[in-house]
């Protein structure tokens, strides 16, 4: 039976639309219905000015405040979740992030600001202040000075308030959701049988995750999806799981997840998840849906097929798992068949016999150092022995 309605929560408040599309984003929803404090700059997930916090698992599995581009979120997506924009932060009185802002001068326009509250007001409650906070957001005239200075004044801060406590016993479960609206139709299972069982009901739905490259498609080039099936809620991808000899990764699991879990195991890793995009990006984005769009630019691939990742991928009929390598087949073209997604990506441990250390290095040029595309991305991983021979690479 199908839901009649998409509930959410924002700024407290409970929302209930009916007859709505589901891929109009969250930011258009937010200003057309007279939320307009979240700007839209760029439409493509760069500029920040769309920030606003939602409710989601952090990488400890607790709940968190965490800094998202609305422009890039369908709003089927955001059903049943917590959203606080930049007119939900102030009660009675200013935030301590907005007054900060306010006694630092870090407005000029302003028109960026709402969006660096937002990120602001995600990391204080992290406890997370500092600039790494604020990468996802660019300001064209304060300059960034000032701004830095209101990071700096409540960067000591122990948050002690209503949104502390709320967050202490929020919820981040998803529950199923099968919506229609505008002949559009949304679906969110929580099994992956139930994703396999969509696929052979439905061929050409797409899948949708953190929909960062999705959200392109809708914003920029108005692309309409009669069937999207999401993959956020599939408790099977979301896993990270430790063996002895290799680390096996849900293709749903958020990149910020993985930046923080498995920091300081892969080195190269870890470069390239510093300088991809933004926090407020790989709050959403996927390692599986980085691989599915086999896009030429994509930052993970280099590092990935360097330390020799295997994909392990499902269809209702069949579980297959091939090296990375044997993944792409040209641009934007992968070795999934219909009907199949991605289940996970396992990276293997082990140095190789023989070898008793490893070089490993990542490297990346944008036109910024972070919050930006590849030009050129590439990676490498050595193994040596104990003459400094290479054994693997």
């Amino acid at each position: 039976m199908s839901d009649a309605n998409l509930d959410l929560t924002i700024n407290g408040a409970n929302v209930r639309l009916k007859d709505v599309s589901p891929t109009v984003t969250l930011l258009e929803y937010l200003r057309s219905s007279g939320r307009v404090g979240t700007k839209e700059g760029c439409g493509d997930g760069d500029c920040g000015a769309c920030t606003v916090a939602i409710v989601a698992e952090g990488a400890d599995g607790k709940p968190h405040y965490q800094a998202m581009n609305s422009c890039l979120i369908p709003l089927a997506s955001v059903a049943g979740r917590e959203i606080i924009t930049v007119e939900g932060v102030a009660n009675g009185a200013l935030h301590p992030v907005q007054a900060a802002m306010v006694e630092t001068l870090g407005s000029q326009c302003g028109y960026c600001t709402p969006g660096f509250i937002m990120s602001l007001f995600t990391a204080y409650y992290d406890r997370a202040v500092d600039d790494f906070s604020l990468e996802g957001n660019l300001c064209r005239c304060t300059g960034y000075l000032s701004i830095r200075r209101a990071a700096e004044l409540v960067s000591e801060a122990l948050p002690d308030d209503a949104f502390a406590e709320q967050l202490s016993h929020a919820t981040t479960g998803f529950a199923p959701l099968d919506y229609s609206g505008n002949e559009q139709q949304f679906y969110r299972p929580t099994q992956l049988n139930e994703v396999l069982a969509l696929l052979q009901q439905h061929p050409t739905a797409r899948l949708v995750a953190g929909a960062t490259d999705l959200g392109l498609e809708m914003s920029h080039h108005s692309q309409q999806f009669p069937i999207l099936v999401s993959l956020e809620a599939v408790a099977e991808l979301k896993r990270v799981e430790q063996t002895s000899d290799a680390i096996v990764i849900g293709a749903a699991v958020p990149l910020s997840h993985i930046e923080t879990n498995l920091h300081g195991i892969f080195p190269s890793l870890d470069e390239m998840l510093h300088w991809f995009a933004a926090r407020q990006i790989r709050n959403r984005a996927t390692i599986g849906g980085n691989l599915g769009t086999a896009s030429p630019i994509g930052d993970l691939p280099p590092v990935l097929l360097a330390l020799d990742a295997e994909i392990t991928i499902a269809s209702a009929t069949e579980t297959r798992t091939i090296l990375l390598a044997e993944f792409f087949k040209g641009y934007r073209q992968t070795n999934l068949k219909p009907r199949e997604v991605i289940v996970s990506v396992t990276l293997p441990k082990a140095i190789a016999p023989g070898a008793v250390r490893r070089l490993s290095q990542s490297y990346k040029i944008g036109k910024r150092g972070t919050d930006d595309i590849s030009i050129v991305a590439a990676a490498f991983t050595i193994d040596l022995d104990a003459s400094d021979r290479i054994v693997h690479a």
